[in-house]
Order: C-alpha cells, then structure tokens, then sequence
C-alpha cells in the first residue's frame, strides 16, 4: 500500500509498504479520507507526542474491510471514523479515573501508524460506525470529540456569554456545541477570510468579528466597546502565541480562561498574577479526549452539528506537502487527504473549488459595495 512515512523530523517520504495485519481484536479499515490539521504540522516539526518513524494521520475515516476472529458488532463494508488515542490503564492518572492524562499516552498517527496510508489496523473498542455523514464530513468527527471535551472542561452552565478566538475547524464546532450546551451568546473573533465566510454560513455563533490582517486593531477596538465586561469564558483557538497573551483581557472578572489551540513548544505567555488574583480568573487547558468519540458521532451524525462545507481542499497521498502547505495557509478550512484519490480527479476538483470560492469571493465584494 502507499503510506506518507517521516523518518524523522521534517523527513518524509511517500513509500509502498505492507497492508497491516490484523490481530483478533481488530479491524482492518480501507481509508477513504484523513483529516490534516494543526496537530499534523506540530507532528512534522517533530512537536506535540510526535515518535519516529511514523506513518502520520489522526482524522482518519474509511470502510471495514477484514474483520478480526474476536471482534462482534462490525461488518465488511461499515462506514467507520476512529478514535486514535491509547491509554496504558494502569498508571497512576489512569487508575485514577483521569485516562486523557496517561503517562504512557499513545496516538494513531502520531506515536503509532495512523491514516495518511491506503489501510489501517484499529482495535475495535475504538471504531465507531456512522451512517448520515460523507466520509469527508466524517473526517471531523476526531475535532468534534476534543471539542466535546472542551464543553465538559469549561463546565460552563446556562446563560453565559462566550467569546472564540478563531475560526477553524474544531472551534466552529465547539461554537456549535456551547450554543446547544447553555451559552446564551456565542461571538467568534477571527482573521476574514475564508473560515469566517463558512462560519457565517453554519451559523456557528451568535456574532462575528472579523478581523482584518493588515489592520487589526480597529476588530480589537470594536470588541472592547461592545462587550466592555468582557465574556464569562474566552476560548484561545487560534494556537498563536501572541492573542494566547491577549485573550485574557477580554475575560470577564470571575471568568474562564481556555486555552485550546496547539502551540509551539516554545510559545510562553505572561499574565499578570495580580490580575489572575484581583478578577478571580480560572485559567483552564483542553488537551484532545479520551471517551467523547460516541456523543461526538450522535452531535454530527444526527445533524445538530452541522459541518457541511468544512472540508475544503483535497489531494491525493502523493501531494502530502501540498497538503499541508494549504492546511498552513489561509485560504483552507479543512483540508483531507484521499489515499484513492488519483491526480487527475484531485486537479479538478480542486480547480472546481477555486471557480466557486472566486464566484463566492465576488458574491461577497458585491454585496459590501
């Protein structure tokens, strides 16, 4: 099978390689498509929980296709989306009830071989099939499932105002389950582009500040004068270093902050203690999930959650830098990798893309006119 194989930091490699064999309680999954996002990158820089050699890919989603002896509850054919991470259930955060602490976490594309390859071997505890979603849409499952553990960890309760910071996949998501979940104003502050357009359209918030690169200043302005209390939690989604630093001025006093974005090793904040003690602040991190998999399925699946149009650029196994160049950029929201996907329907489905997000790009100047 082809795989995107790093033999170290930053070196990579498209490689044919052997199907993976199943063990009795696993499945054998047929990849349809993997979701590429910040974490990918960090991966690559050799960041986040990154081992080497490895085949990378978290967001994966595919077809059953062997089936172990031991395994029930699954079929040849089933549409299925997998949870990546592994815990060792017998640390001591483990044996404590905390498993997304586990010392000895692991990760399916990240420690472990993950999606970005033509097949994957899952245990299928960790499997779970869907039935009303694409398999594209479905490659938002894994970020849904963070995102519900972010609600569980801010804890928020009914009626609070919440503020997000930034726009990208996982964010519109958890903008989506505060609404459902007891905020009674949810506002998304973000670069204009591309990821606010989409927003707009799922109606992901309550209100939208769009914030102009080039003069920024005048967004930051307008968010101060509007909600001069600030929020009761602010949500840093963007994973930058510099609004990490900001975000804490627009928390309300006996409010929350949340950092959830995926930083840089090096990034590092300074908050004034007199201030985290003055206005009674709760400052709070939201690392991945462990067990959020099924609500995240039912949110999506059942439509609640709507993610239609996320995903907004494809490319086959081959164009893996591609990829990620266009994950790093900013004129993607979701980005997948389709390991069947030849060149040719690639080219012209991403050439189709760029007519529609002109006709959009148009649409739009037209109506500020």
């Amino acid at each position: 099978m082809e795989a995107v194989y790093y033999h170290d930091v930053k070196k990579f490699e498209i490689i044919q390689t052997q199907i993976p064999q199943i063990t009795s309680d696993q499945i054998l999954i047929k990849v349809s498509c993997c979701g590429i996002c910040g974490t990918d990158h960090h991966i690559s820089e050799g960041e986040f929980i990154a081992k080497f050699p490895l085949i990378p890919g978290h967001e994966f989603v595919g077809s059953v296709v062997e089936v172990g002896r031991d395994v029930k509850g699954f079929e040849k054919g089933d549409s299925v989306v997998c949870d990546p991470g592994i815990t060792c259930d017998t640390c001591f955060f483990c044996r404590r009830g905390q498993s997304l602490l586990c010392e000895n976490f692991e990760g399916l594309g990240c420690t472990a071989p993950g999606g970005f390859a033509e097949y994957v071997a899952v245990q299928s505890k960790k499997a779970f099939k869907f039935y009303n979603l694409t398999h594209e849409e479905a490659t938002l499952v894994e970020p849904a499932a963070c995102a519900v553990h972010g609600v569980d960890k801010l804890d928020l309760g009914v009626g609070k105002e919440v503020l997000i910071l930034g726009a990208g996949p996982t964010g519109l998501i958890l903008a989506q389950l505060l609404k459902l979940n007891g905020a009674s104003k949810v506002v998304i502050a973000a670069n204009k582009g591309i990821k606010t357009r989409i927003a707009q359209d799922l109606g992901a918030a309550d209100e939208y500040i769009e914030i102009d690169r080039s003069d920024p200043e005048p967004a930051w302005k307008r968010l101060r004068n509007e909600y001069p209390y600030g929020f009761d939690a602010v949500i840093e989604a963007t994973g930058a270093e510099e609004v990490a630093n900001d975000a804490i001025n627009y928390v309300r006093r006996g409010g929350t902050l949340m950092i959830y974005g995926v930083y840089a090793n090096s990034d590092l904040v300074h908050w004034s203690p007199s201030k985290i003690f003055g206005d009674e602040i709760k400052i709070i991190g939201s690392f991945a999930q462990t067990n959020c998999f099924p609500r995240a399925v039912q949110y999506l699946d059942s439509g609640k959650v709507k993610v239609k149009g996320m995903v907004t650029d494809r490319f086959a196994i081959k164009d893996y830098q591609k990829a990620l160049d266009k994950m790093n950029s900013r004129g993607a929201l979701k980005v997948v990798v389709k390991p069947t996907l030849d060149y040719d329907t690639r080219k012209l489905i991403n050439e189709l893309d760029g007519m529609c997000d002109d006709t959009l790009q148009n649409q739009t100047t037209s109506r500020d006119l």
